[in-house]
């Protein structure tokens, strides 16, 4: 389970669950946090992770959710990142970090490897496909093609989403982390508010990329286990701001009812 904040009531329910957390430092609190002589971050720690601490099982801490490079805050932080910093994911083998992005994520890079702690990683398929729908086919992006499949050297892609994991995979080796594992911090498909989101296609997309991810088949790249993924979201977000199919990618309805029949067994 992934919250962007430290809810008290949340993390008060999750005391002895048994349910791992990754926990968000918001946005808007890392400039203060980092610009301090390290109290203020201390603080935060003691409050938010050691008061709940064993209770509540802390799986990660993040440090921010998309931080923009050009941001002033940007330069303080390891962050779940998305696709929109990797360069030429196309064919996969050729992503990369380049410009801001570049500079942005080789320290973090640097201290993910020196560390031995897993890059968060947001996959959206959906925004890929309805950003280019000429060229990326709804089946791909759904799990249920059945030909076509783009080549990459010896490697076949018979799903988007593996192939924007690869690109964010090439990108992190190409930064010098060769052996950085990435977690996938965020995946959804909106049941409605855009092109192609609908309950259908959500549903059919949710129930493939769990039966894909905990498979054990990896990814062309990275054959062989499951992939760590985490779904946005438990809920639509009715009373959120901008665009409509942001309101829409929930498993539950605001009303707590489910929207889908989704197994994770």
């Amino acid at each position: 389970m992934r919250i962007y904040d430290p809810n008290p009531e949340v993390l008060q329910a999750l005391r002895g669950s048994g349910i791992e957390l990754v926990l968000d430092v918001p946005n808007n609190d890392l400039e203060g946090l980092a610009n301090d002589d390290g109290a203020a971050a201390s603080k935060w720690v003691q409050d938010n992770v050691l008061n709940y601490n064993p209770d509540v099982k802390f799986r990660i801490i993040a440090v921010g959710n998309e931080v923009d490079p050009n941001n002033d805050a940007a330069r303080f932080v390891s962050t779940a990142t998305y696709s929109a910093l990797v360069s030429n994911p196309s064919p996969p083998s050729d992503g990369s970090f380049s410009g801001a992005s570049g500079t942005f994520m080789g320290p973090i890079i640097n201290f993910l490897k020196n560390t031995n702690n897993p890059l968060l990683f947001n996959i959206y398929p959906y925004f890929a496909r309805t950003g280019d729908p000429q060229n990326v086919p709804l089946p791909y992006a759904l799990f249920t093609a059945t030909d076509g499949f783009p080549q990459d050297g010896q490697n076949q892609y018979r799903n988007l989403f593996d192939a924007m994991l690869d690109a964010a995979y090439s990108a992190v080796e190409k930064a010098g982390g060769p052996n950085v594992e990435i977690v996938v911090s965020e995946s959804g498909w909106p049941s409605a508010g855009g092109n192609d989101a609908s309950v259908e296609n959500a549903g059919t997309y949710y129930t493939n990329l769990i039966n894909h991810v905990k498979g054990g088949n990896g990814t062309p790249k990275r054959p062989g286990k499951a992939i760590e993924t985490y779904l946005f979201a438990m809920f639509d977000e009715n009373q959120k701001n901008g665009v409509e199919s942001e309101k829409h990618f929930g498993l539950f309805s605001p009303n707590k009812q489910p929207k889908y029949q989704i197994s994770f067994n």
